[in-house]
């Protein structure tokens, strides 16, 4: 089933296939999944909330921030061997990357209050844009999640993934990657490629969960697919963000 491979790393051909039973009749469908999904961005708007107002409050809210990034990038490889467990670790996460966007969220809102007030209203009505905008092109068939678009989006994807660790492994030594904050025309137009290709991620994502579907996944399977639906939108969000506050540098 090469025809359902992903560009979300925890949305696999394979992680559905070996989920499949064919004599179970409690299966994955498509409006479980996006129910799951509002429930996990019930969650996330949730804990966001309350590392926001902390932020507010003048609280130091660096131990949220960290604690919620490192234990969302845990979960995210324990799902990864074990999507049987989403049902359970699927809602952490989603409490843990809540309480990292809200705390980067009021990070960006403090720093670019001055000039951008409206930041982070633009970054989340832009993404909740770009993922109505994306749905509709895919259920209409305009992008069609093809073999050759998901063999670009997936190079293009673990591309990105790369540079962005080696961005972390040279920083951890006092060297700053080019481009990744940069307010110049050229930082721009890369953070406008990788809105792009998050944005073009969906699209697999989409699909993946349809086939996911069609194929007969068990119902747990719907938490994995809200789950990297999510990692996606999140990702999303960051990527918005940072280009925004890019646009504000420059003016």
């Amino acid at each position: 089933m090469e025809l359902f491979k992903s560009g979300n790393p925890v949305l696999s051909e394979k992680k559905f296939e070996k989920t499949v039973d064919r004599y179970d009749t409690n299966v994955m469908t498509q409006n479980g999944t996006l129910n799951k999904f509002g429930l996990m961005m019930i969650l996330v708007l949730a804990a966001a909330s309350f590392t926001w107002k902390a932020a507010e409050e003048g609280k130091n809210i660096m131990p949220w921030m960290i604690g919620g990034a490192i234990g969302g990038l845990v979960i995210a490889i324990v799902l990864a061997f074990k999507p049987q467990w989403s049902p359970t670790l699927a809602p952490v996460y989603a409490l843990l990357e809540g309480a990292f966007v809200g705390g980067i969220s009021a990070y960006y809102n403090n720093a670019f209050s001055a000039y951008a007030p409206n930041i982070v209203m633009q970054a989340v009505g832009l993404t909740f844009g770009v993922v109505i905008a994306m749905f509709v092109l895919y259920r209409t068939g305009v992008i069609k999640a093809t073999q050759r678009f998901k063999s670009i989006v997936f190079a293009a994807t673990a591309g990105i993934a790369v540079f962005y660790l080696l961005a972390m492994g040279l920083r951890m030594f006092g060297i700053e990657m080019p481009l990744i904050h940069e307010s110049t025309t050229m930082g721009i137009i890369f953070s406008l490629v990788i809105v792009a290709i998050a944005a073009l991620n969906l699209i697999l994502d989409f699909d993946m969960i349809e086939q996911g579907s069609a194929m007969g996944a068990p119902k747990y399977m719907e938490w994995y697919g809200a789950f990297g639906l999510l990692v996606t939108i999140v990702w999303l969000y960051i990527e918005i963000l940072r280009l925004l506050s890019k646009f504000a540098r420059r003016d």
